[in-house]
């Protein structure tokens, strides 16, 4: 039983003791005690005060003596201003703590019977996955683990954009500019090849338009829709769209390119899918449910056969749901998306991970989904969350100036390679041993900065600052589980069972078993499971990683000022040991939910 638990029996059976009555659930309410006043856990008594009658400090000092009469737990108690404090005894701490200890997830909370979908990454299959899709990836699958922590069942699924005018100029790019080169040819992996044409297609169309705006004496943007080379592009959508064999036949070599380069950048990243969709599989989709809402009159047709949904009654814009030559939007797709999956699946809410810049098109969504009559609408959720930026600014696909996701877990793992190194933290490790550790460091490090924001919130890179030992930072709590680890094995060569001390016994002794420094960390340990809880109902897995880095701080002072293995007193010893033991098994549990990986030494 947590200690808010245990006040609130207790309260509830003083009240109906002390006045005879029963009172709302709600009327107990219960909070941490204020650090400048002695206790653990806070009553508030104003509610109490139509049930008792008396004053608030009255009705305080009444609740708490019967309290303290039944309830050996309760050491002592304080009134401030009707504000009851009460302090647990060393041995109520310690039951807390046994029941932890013996609980083997702890952390896990019970099934919930719901069941999830979670969508990430959803890239372009026109160029390499950067900084912004490693954020995308790596809150995905965290996000994913921290649902599935909280009791629910989770589906992790990717939608490829694999279709679509940007395929097309890649497509097209490679046709006029590439001489038949291929991944093995170039040494390049396949998705940083197309993304290479990706960007000589915007090369050439911005020569194209400035030349045009010159001839013409026009506007650029007027100039760029007569540009040759996009107007190329378009008749190629259009060709795929009819099922032109020689351009679907480029479109499936290309995408078969860029699909070996992802999966080698997500299984360095640790990513994985249950199942992956395919814009070419579910735009049809999506394009019957626009016929349907046309003969529903809830979408209209255009003079130049455009289809369009009109939300200005309901304070949004028009949208467009069909081109006039009848190729469809990133909203066709997502309709027939969203339709099929609800479909397939039972589905208790549906996240959608995608940037704050789309935080319109996710409302219109719903909103057209909800006029088609699909009441599920109303469970998807979008996961927005802000932009990664450099030092130098906002990152640009079309101009080359990305941060790519390879070349930065590569930098990454050099760059813990280089400090590990330098910092000598590598013991009587072998290669193969060294590089797992640089790998498990890197990629730690770089998960650890990411996910420790909070989503929402628009962030910095900076991966010097990521791999630092001693910070707010993946490779401290890494260190930190290896430091535990390694005082645990020195303990099991002495004997050290994993055992942990009888309340009882405790009760009955007079010395002191438990410092205030161990009830403080129990108290913290105490909090996970709750921590697991706020942070899945916040989609924030950024809770469980500031808690991990607080769990982890609150060690290293602990072993800086309490000893461990050389204690005399085997109950103390043991005592000890099983708390950090705990502590390493709870860093594990956060951690992982992070998709980060942490020594076993260092």
């Amino acid at each position: 039983m947590n200690p808010e638990t245990f006040i609130f029996e207790k309260a509830k059976a003083a009240i109906k003791e002390l006045y005879g009555a029963e009172v709302n659930e709600k009327m107990i309410q219960t909070q941490a005690t204020r650090k400048e006043f002695t206790g653990d856990i806070t009553l508030v008594t104003f509610p109490l005060l139509k049930t008792s009658k008396k004053s608030p400090e009255i009705t305080a000092q009444e609740i708490g003596g019967w309290m303290k009469a039944n309830s050996p737990e309760i050491e002592s108690f304080n009134v401030i201003k009707g504000f009851l404090n009460i302090k647990f005894s060393q041995w109520f701490w310690q039951g807390i703590f046994n029941g932890m200890f013996a609980t083997e997830d702890f952390g896990q909370l019970a099934p919930s019977g719901k069941t999830i979908m979670v969508e990430y990454s959803s890239p372009n299959t026109n160029k390499p996955l950067h900084l912004g899709h490693i954020r995308n990836n790596l809150l995905g699958w965290s996000v994913s683990k921290l649902l599935e922590a909280n009791g629910h069942k989770v589906l992790k699924v990717n939608l490829v954009n694999d279709r679509g005018i940007h395929i097309c100029k890649s497509m097209l790019a490679w046709l006029l500019m590439g001489n038949g080169e291929t991944p093995e040819s170039s040494g390049l992996k396949g998705d940083h090849l197309v993304g290479k044409y990706y960007v000589a297609f915007s090369n050439e169309l911005k020569r194209q338009t400035k030349e045009i705006a010159a001839q013409e004496n026009i506007s650029e943007d007027e100039a760029e829709k007569k540009a040759p080379i996009l107007r190329e592009a378009q008749a190629m959508l259009l060709k795929w769209e009819h099922g032109d064999k020689e351009v679907v036949a480029l479109w499936e070599k290309m995408n078969g390119w860029v699909y070996d380069g992802f999966a080698q950048t997500y299984k360095r990243l640790g990513i994985e899918f249950d199942r992956t969709y395919y814009e070419s599989q579910t735009y049809l989709l999506g394009k019957a449910l626009v016929q349907e809402g046309l003969k529903k009159n809830i979408f209209e047709t255009h003079d130049d056969n455009s289809v369009w949904c009109d939300l200005e009654g309901d304070g949004l814009d028009k949208k467009l749901l069909l081109r006039g030559d009848g190729t469809s939007v990133y909203m066709t797709q997502d309709l027939g998306t969203a339709h099929q999956r609800f479909s397939e699946y039972k589905l208790d809410e549906h996240i959608y991970v995608v940037g704050n810049e789309q935080n319109y098109h996710f409302q219109v969504l719903k909103l057209i989904l909800k006029k088609l009559g699909f009441d599920w609408s109303d469970s998807i959720y979008h996961l927005s969350y802000g932009m990664v930026e450099l030092p130098e600014g906002k990152m640009k696909s079309r101009e080359g100036t990305v941060v790519d996701a390879d070349d930065l877990v590569e930098k990454m793992y050099q760059t813990a390679k280089e400090t590990s190194l330098e910092l000598g933290k590598l013991g009587d490790m072998g290669a193969d041993e060294q590089e797992a550790l640089f790998e498990m460091l890197g990629l730690g490090a770089l998960k650890y900065f990411i996910i420790k924001v909070d989503p929402k919130k628009t962030m910095l890179f900076d991966p010097k600052e990521s791999i630092d030992f001693n910070g707010n930072t993946g490779p401290f709590i890494q260190y930190t589980h290896a430091r535990i680890k390694s005082i645990l094995r020195r303990a099991a060569a002495e004997g050290y069972q994993k055992a942990v001390v009888d309340p009882e016994s405790v009760k009955e002794s007079a010395s002191e078993i438990l410092l205030p420094k161990e009830i403080e960390i129990i108290k913290l340990l105490n909090t996970f499971p709750t921590v697991i809880k706020e942070a899945g109902d916040a989609h924030s897995p950024a809770v469980v990683a500031n808690y991990a880095y607080e769990l982890a701080k609150e060690f290293n002072q602990y072993y800086h000022d309490v000893t461990i293995l050389k204690e005399e007193d085997a109950s103390l010893r043991d005592q000890r040991l099983a708390l950090i033991d705990l502590i390493a098994r709870v860093l594990v549990k956060a951690m992982g939910i992070l998709g980060i990986t942490l020594p076993e030494r260092m």
